[in-house]
């Protein structure tokens, strides 16, 4: 075989490889596409199925970390929230880029404060400030730090970290309005041990304090007058059994209205945040 033969076979090598790749390549693209595409319809666990048919046929593994982002936006859009984060874990595995790395990591600390897994959530913003900080991602950084101490019920250091962002944040703002709606369990415990009924008149529940003053006061009445008339035997069926029930019974109402109400003020914010809040949420 001439040196002429020889380059024409090694040409039409070329091609002949070249043409099976080519139409490959256009066919994970295709199947991409249309996966993008389901996923953007809302037909999120139809697009799963696809981008895992991808990855299957992607010996190349071009479209992996794409893929995976996707699926674990999928299973989040879908309320899996557990398999959310392990496929946005794979795709962090997958990352190419810092880019790549930083989107995967901040994607699992959304999802983990989604999925009120606060310790979790705040021990990877750790990491990502400590990893990132070449980066000058603090704003960011800080941001998620706020959503969650605010899906914690912890609305103080939610303010905290969004003022640090700036001062007239408007979920600052939103933080520092709940916190300062909230009433003070400790305090309307204490109040009823010195006056039943007071507790509950702090929380704004009146007719509730007015029958627990009146019960106590009346069943207080009844017991002293026992004792002053001798009557001790009745006076310690009425002390015991009536009387130190509804003081017990006041100050558990007290505290019972006082995180109920909290829990009201918390429950009204995150509605409004859930329904109106145009910003990024987790």
């Amino acid at each position: 075989m001439n040196n002429c033969a020889i380059t024409y076979f090694k040409i039409l090598l070329i091609i002949i490889v070249l043409s099976g790749i080519s139409p490959a390549q256009d066919n994970l693209s295709r199947q991409f596409d249309y996966a993008n595409n389901l996923f953007a319809s809302g037909l999120f666990y139809d697009s799963i199925t696809e981008y895992k048919r991808l990855m299957f046929f992607d010996r190349e593994e071009v479209y992996n970390y794409k893929a995976n982002i996707n699926i674990a936006l999928a299973y989040k859009a879908g309320g899996k929230l557990d398999e959310a984060v392990k496929f946005f874990s794979i795709a962090e595995i997958n990352a190419k880029t810092e880019d790549e790395l930083y989107e995967a990591k901040m994607q699992i600390v959304r999802t983990n404060i989604l999925r009120k897994t606060h310790q979790r959530a705040s021990e990877l913003l750790d990491e990502i400030e400590k990893n990132f900080l070449n980066r000058d991602k603090s704003d960011e950084i800080n941001y998620w730090r706020g959503w969650n101490f605010m899906l914690a019920d912890d609305w103080a250091n939610a303010a905290k970290y969004f003022g640090k962002i700036d001062y007239q944040h408007p979920l600052k703002i939103l933080s520092d309005g709940v916190e300062r709606d909230k009433y003070s369990v400790t305090f309307a415990k204490v109040i009823s041990y010195i006056l039943p009924g007071s507790g509950q008149f702090y929380t704004g529940n009146y007719l509730s304090g007015l029958m627990s003053l009146g019960w106590n006061v009346l069943l207080g009445y009844f017991t002293i007058n026992a004792f002053v008339e001798d009557r001790v035997f009745d006076g310690l069926v009425v002390g015991n059994l009536l009387w130190l029930r509804f003081y017990r019974g006041s100050i558990e109402n007290a505290e019972n209205s006082a995180r109920q109400k909290n829990i009201e003020a918390a429950n009204k914010t995150l509605k409004y945040l859930e329904t109106n809040f145009e910003g990024i949420k987790p």
